[in-house]
């Protein structure tokens, strides 16, 4: 599956991009903001990644810029806790340019054609940023706050909790920028 934005490209990984996946995730900083992501992430990590099977219900794609094919991070949906979770990750040079939104957005377009009724999100709470990304995409707080490991950090750390009703996501949404 694909899906293009206005400056994007969301594609699924192929075996020939795990050196830039690598090149992308192998980041402490980028990684302790991932629940299951592992610390240090590997080379050999980078290859399971891109060739893990293909689910067309629970969609993970590769964000590639369109103008050059850079590779910006990975953004999907999964099935996690018996909801459907929207997840990412932007490589550090790219963080602050609006691409998390405009990948979710594309994402949320597609999750809105299967019979999914909600998203759910999370973000550790010294990340801001990514609850701002949530936030841009109508994602709703629940007021939950919950302790997830992050293999990045070697250790639990609290993360808010965000929901999406697919049905009224459209109109939630606030400018990219």
């Amino acid at each position: 599956m694909f899906h293009c934005t206005e400056r994007l490209l969301l594609r699924p990984a192929w075996p020939e991009d795990w050196q830039a996946v690598y090149a992308g995730i192998a980041d402490e900083g980028v990684v302790r903001n991932l629940a299951r992501a592992p610390w240090p992430y590997s080379k050999d990590d980078a290859r399971s990644f891109v060739e893990l099977p293909v689910d067309p219900k629970f969609p993970r794609f590769l964000i590639t810029r369109s103008r050059d094919a850079a590779l910006i991070g990975c953004i999907g949906i999964d099935l996690t806790d018996g909801q459907v979770e929207l997840g990412y990750w932007i490589a550090r040079q790219y963080w602050g340019q609006g691409y998390a939104t405009e990948a979710g957005r594309g994402v949320i377009e597609i999750a809105s054609t299967f019979d999914y009724k909600t998203l759910v999100a999370s973000h550790f709470l010294d990340n801001p940023a990514s609850g701002k990304v949530l936030e841009k995409l109508g994602f709703q707080p629940t007021g939950r706050v919950v302790e997830r490991h992050s293999c990045g950090r070697g250790e639990e750390a609290p993360t808010a909790e965000y929901s999406l009703n697919l049905s009224e996501q459209s109109a939630g949404w606030q400018s990219a920028a």
